[in-house]
């Protein structure tokens, strides 16, 4: 797999584990548990959990979701490309 089109695809799966995440913490405001535990990548240190914010957590699904759309668009700009270059070459 090449290099652009592996980024895109991790990404989607970042973005939409952010949203994953934001979305466990909106679930947790209803169940009375207020730690929000976050989402690090594997090779930092553990962030400490914090007090879940309902207005932080919207900021943060907005944001998952353009990531998404952005790396989609990327994904789908890739594609084209490569299939204009198997037209040109066939």
């Amino acid at each position: 797999m090449n290099v652009p089109l592996s980024t895109a695809l991790s990404g989607i799966s970042a973005a939409n584990e952010r949203l994953r995440a934001s979305a466990s913490n909106i679930a947790n405001l209803a169940t009375g548990n207020q730690s929000r535990p976050s989402v690090e990548p594997t090779n930092v240190d553990k962030v400490p959990e914090r007090e879940i914010n309902p207005a932080n957590e919207v900021v943060e699904q907005q944001s998952a979701s353009y990531a998404f759309v952005a790396n989609l668009k990327v994904l789908q700009t890739q594609l084209n490309t490569t299939g204009a270059l198997l037209d040109i070459k066939a």
